[in-house]
Formats: structure tokens, C-alpha cells, sequence
């Protein structure tokens, strides 16, 4: 823990850049940015429709029919306004407004968190890439050494100094780096190809994002994943409050205009054709209570939806402090690592000193000399190579932070 809080501390005086939301949503293609787009209108739209879903639709009628049951033909018109709207219903208007607005603002919490995951994985991508560049630069530097080391072994092997077995690991050795670099070629051409899939980018020039280390308060409370639970929570509340007023009393205006036109209607054979036209209209109030058998077990499911969703958010607060722990105890390994490559180079910084003296003294060869520079480049990638680990650790944090 100790060691925990000094890498904390460390990477506070070292990170000064936090990177915006712009600058994360930029590493985004513009396809899959215009997608979002639709599903923020999207959850727009269906907002408004559960909005003022308690607004009952003015139904219209018409009716046209046309008979020949005597000798005149006889023809019957009628259409009718019916309005039922409802005005009070023990406080389910208001709740079915809040309702609308609470899932408006869950769905775009989600879709913020999509479209997070998405930025979070093409920066990820990006410094892999970036990450495999400096793999690949001291592989090379790693070959060089078995090459180095190979055309010793030879020397030694054709002046009777080692045996045939001696020869045959180096050159072992040097084809295990070689396959090596191959592999790590392959690879990076699989994470361009995820790469190009989600961003218009172009990798070699884009910038990668410096990461600011946050406090595990400032995680939590612009935390996304919590914002989404929080919002989930309030859709629940008004839902089962709207669940219970279904089944309280429900009052209606009732309201309708009726027209109707009949010709050459005939009663009898023998009777005279009737045309006639007439229409009226009607309001009123209509009061309902329904009794519903499942009424108890309707408003206790939605009981239970609200009240599990208070428990969910508590264990995602829980899951978000073991992931900030988790990242700061890997940010602090690769420290150490790091600091270890620091060491070690300048041992090897050292070494090289002194080695580059006995050559010139003639006690030791340009082997020696390419060697040792080698090793002390390789530290110093090492370095650059734990810096990017740390930063996509810290990316998992960036992945559920919203900076506002």
C-alpha cells in the first residue's frame, strides 16, 4: 500500500494533460459517429412519445354503405369525433412526464457508455500500435546482439575454443529472435486492421492522448457506469409509481360529435322511401376504478425492479473501487519495472564507458562495444514501453470517466 500511494504520488507531478471528451470521441470514424447520433434522436423521439403518451389520440369515424333490399337503391353515411381523455389519474400523468424524462436520460447514459467502450478501444489500439513500434525496434536490436554474439561463437568454434554445441544454441538463439520479430510484425498488422475498422485515422500520424492520473473520488463521481445505474434507478421509481396509480381512481372527459345521413330508406316493400338527416353531439365525465386480481403482484414486481436496481448500484460502487484499486496496483508494477530498465541502463551506460576504453586500449573488441550499446538502447525502449503500459491502464479508467 505503501508503494501504491508513492506511485500515486509520482504520476500526479508527472501527468499534467487530461484528455477531453472531444478528444477521445475524435478517434472515432465519422460513420460510427453519425450512428450515435441517431440513437441520441432516437432516444429523443421515444422520450417524447412516452412523454405525452397520457394524451388519449381524437378518434375520427366515417361510414359509407349502400343496399338495394326493395326497388330504391338506399345509401346510409355516418361519421362521428369521439374524444376520451383522461385528466386525472391519481398522479400518473406527472409520474408517466417524469417516467419519460428518466428514461431519456438512461438510454443516453447507455449510449454514452457505448460510444465510450468504442473511443476507449480505437485509443487502446492506437498505442498498442505504437507500443509494437518500439517492440519491433528493439527485437531488431535483439537480433543484432545474437548476430553479434553468433559471429563470436563462430570465431571461438573455428579457433578450437568451443565445441559444435555452443555454435548451435547461438544460432538457435538467433533464429528464436528473428521468428520472434515476425510475430510481432504479424500482430501489429491485425491491430491496424481492428484499428482502420472503427477510426478514419490514420495510425502512424495520430496523436496519442497523455492520460491524467485521477483520485478515486474524482472516478466515482464522473463515473458513467454509476450515472447509468443512478438513471436506472429514478426510470424504476417512476415506474412503479405509475404501476400503482394504474389501479387507482381514473377520471375522463368524454366528449363526441355525431352525424348521419340515411336516403330513400324503405321499411316495407310498400312503404315510402325516408331521407333524413340528423346529428348531436355529447360530453361528459367518466370516473373508473379497476379492480384487478394481479393488482398486488403488478406494483410488487415493479417494487422489486426498484428496489433491486438501489442494490445493483451499491455492488457497480463496489466493482468500480476494486477496478481503480486493480489499475493503481498494475500502474505501480510497471513503475517498478520501469525504474528497474532505468537501472539497468545506467549499469549498461556504465559498462559501455569502460568498454569503449579497453577497446581503445585494444583490450576488448567492436563486438563488445556494439553489444553493450545495444543493451543500453534496449532499456531504453523498455522505459518508453512501461510508460505505454501505464497509459493503457489507465485508459480502463478513461473508459468509464466522463469529463464534462
Amino acid at each position: 500500500m505503501k508503494a501504491l500511494k508513492l506511485s500515486i504520488a509520482l504520476l500526479t507531478l508527472c501527468s499534467t494533460l487530461l484528455v477531453s471528451e472531444e478528444e477521445l470521441d475524435s478517434y472515432i470514424s465519422e460513420n460510427k459517429k453519425e450512428q450515435f447520433k441517431y440513437d441520441y434522436e432516437k432516444n429523443e423521439a421515444e422520450s417524447s412519445k412516452l412523454r405525452d403518451s397520457w394524451i388519449a389520440p381524437l378518434n375520427l369515424n366515417y361510414n359509407y354503405s349502400k343496399s338495394n333490399p326493395y326497388e330504391n337503391k338506399q345509401t346510409q353515411q355516418s361519421a362521428a369525433i369521439v374524444m376520451d381523455q383522461p385528466i386525472f389519474k391519481s398522479g400518473g400523468i406527472y409520474y408517466g412526464i417524469q417516467f419519460a424524462e428518466a428514461s431519456r436520460i438512461y438510454s443516453n447514459n447507455f449510449t454514452d457508455v457505448t460510444k465510450r467502450k468504442l473511443a476507449k478501444e480505437a485509443v487502446s489500439l492506437l498505442i498498442q500500435i505504437k507500443q509494437m513500434d518500439l517492440k519491433i525496434s528493439k527485437q531488431k536490436l535483439q537480433i543484432e546482439n545474437s548476430e553479434i554474439n553468433l559471429a563470436q561463437k563462430k570465431e571461438d568454434y573455428l579457433n578450437g575454443q568451443l565445441d559444435s554445441g555452443f555454435l548451435d544454441s547461438a544460432i538457435i538463439e538467433r533464429n528464436i529472435v528473428i521468428q520472434s520479430l515476425y510475430d510481432i510484425e504479424t500482430n501489429k498488422e491485425r491491430v491496424i486492421s481492428k484499428f482502420n475498422a472503427i477510426s478514419d485515422m490514420e495510425y502512424d500520424n495520430a496523436f496519442v492522448p497523455e492520460l491524467k492520473l485521477i483520485t478515486q473520488e474524482e472516478f466515482l463521481e464522473n463515473n458513467m457506469v454509476l450515472s447509468m445505474s443512478q438513471s436506472e434507478i429514478n426510470k424504476n421509481r417512476y415506474n412503479k409509481n405509475i404501476t400503482v396509480s394504474k389501479y387507482l381512481p381514473q377520471i375522463n372527459f368524454v366528449a363526441g360529435y355525431n352525424w348521419k345521413e340515411s336516403q330513400n330508406q324503405q321499411f316495407t316493400p310498400d312503404s315510402p322511401a325516408i331521407s333524413n338527416e340528423t346529428d348531436y353531439y355529447n360530453y361528459g365525465i367518466r370516473a373508473t376504478l379497476p379492480l384487478d386480481i394481479n393488482i398486488f403482484r403488478d406494483v410488487e414486481s415493479s417494487k422489486i425492479d426498484y428496489l433491486k436496481s438501489v442494490i445493483v448500484i451499491e455492488d457497480k460502487k463496489r466493482e468500480q473501487k476494486a477496478i481503480f484499486e486493480q489499475v493503481m496496483q498494475n500502474i505501480d508494477n510497471f513503475e517498478k519495472k520501469k525504474q528497474l530498465s532505468v537501472e539497468n541502463r545506467d549499469i549498461y551506460e556504465k559498462l559501455l564507458e569502460d568498454t569503449k576504453a579497453l577497446f581503445n586500449a585494444g583490450y576488448k573488441t567492436q563486438y563488445d562495444v556494439e553489444l553493450l550499446q545495444n543493451s543500453v538502447e534496449i532499456q531504453k525502449i523498455d522505459v518508453e514501453i512501461y510508460e505505454m503500459d501505464k497509459q493503457l491502464e489507465l485508459l480502463t479508467l478513461y473508459e468509464m470517466y466522463k469529463n464534462d
